[in-house]
Formats: C-alpha cells, sequence, structure tokens
C-alpha cells in the first residue's frame, strides 16, 4: 500500500533537485506528480494527470451509487407500473440498475474532470503565488524516511498532509 505525501517547493530547479532525491531514495518517477500554476514550465517534471488534478474519481463514485439507486427506482416502477402488453419481470430491476449506475458514473465522471481536486484546495494558495506541489506516492512503510530526507536536504520545502491510502490506478 502506498500513501501519498505533499510537499510545496519555490521553484522548478528546487523541484526537479527533489525529483533526483527522491530517485535516488528509490522513489520510481511515475510516483512523484507535480502541478504548478499556468505558464510555469515543468522541465523534464512529470505533471499530475487529470485524475490528480481534478474530482473525476469522487464524482465517479458519487454517479455510480445516485444512477444506481435511479435505476431500481426505474425497475420498481417499470414492473408496478408496466407498459402495455409487456410482461417485465424482476430481473428488470437488475438491468435498469447496472444502466443507471453505468450512465450516472459515465455522466457525473464528466462533469467532475472540470472541477478541482478537493483534496488539493489547502494549496490554491500556494500554487497561485507561483509555488510548485509535488506529490509523492511512497510505500507505507518508508513514510517517515521519506519525510526526513524531504526535511534534511529541502529546507525550503513545505511539508503539508499525508492521505492515508491512494487509489491504484491515478
Amino acid at each position: 500500500m502506498r500513501r501519498r505525501l505533499y510537499f510545496t517547493v519555490p521553484d522548478t530547479a528546487s523541484a526537479q533537485q527533489m525529483v533526483n532525491d527522491l530517485l535516488l531514495a528509490r522513489i520510481d518517477e511515475g510516483h512523484i506528480h507535480v502541478l504548478a500554476r499556468d505558464g510555469i514550465p515543468l522541465d523534464g517534471l512529470h505533471e499530475a494527470s487529470i485524475l490528480q488534478k481534478s474530482d473525476v474519481i469522487h464524482g465517479m463514485e458519487s454517479g455510480l451509487v445516485i444512477g444506481g439507486i435511479a435505476g431500481i427506482l426505474a425497475g420498481i416502477v417499470g414492473i408496478l407500473f408496466p407498459p402495455a402488453g409487456v410482461d417485465l419481470r424482476l430481473v428488470t430491476i437488475l438491468v435498469t440498475a447496472l444502466a443507471g449506475a453505468a450512465f450516472g458514473a459515465w455522466v457525473s465522471s464528466m462533469i467532475a474532470s472540470s472541477v478541482p481536486n478537493s483534496r488539493l484546495k489547502t494549496y490554491e494558495k500556494a500554487i497561485e503565488q507561483g509555488r510548485i506541489l509535488m506529490m509523492v506516492d511512497v510505500p507505507s512503510g518508508r513514510v517517515d524516511d521519506i519525510r526526513k530526507l524531504i526535511a534534511s536536504r529541502h529546507p525550503e520545502a513545505s511539508s503539508g498532509n499525508m492521505e492515508p491510502t491512494i487509489p491504484a490506478f491515478p
């Protein structure tokens, strides 16, 4: 299991040096993500993906639940008040629940892709001031080691929160 650590650094050079130190500490480059204000060049740094910048995952989860519930209700209504000449069975509820869940997840993820990630709200001010946010996914047993490494090698870095777990795919 991995945990996501957040750090803010003042500039690209500092971020690049921190990436180098993390690589030497055997943190894979794919587990180091950088987010900066528009217009700040991230020369060679691994920029955060849309899944990390937006609330897509949260939106998809919400849409899945709401769409599933709406599908179940639609299936129940369809069974209680069937269209003329159609014999609907209980499997209708399952089919409408799955269809509603899929549609809800798709629609809400499209909407949520334009909403900034709510977990990054505490870093918005620093990013707007030109600082660079670094998200580092580390094995849970190495959290303290990596924090000590960053504190000793990068006094300019501000340590932030730590997520208890991170999603497997972003």
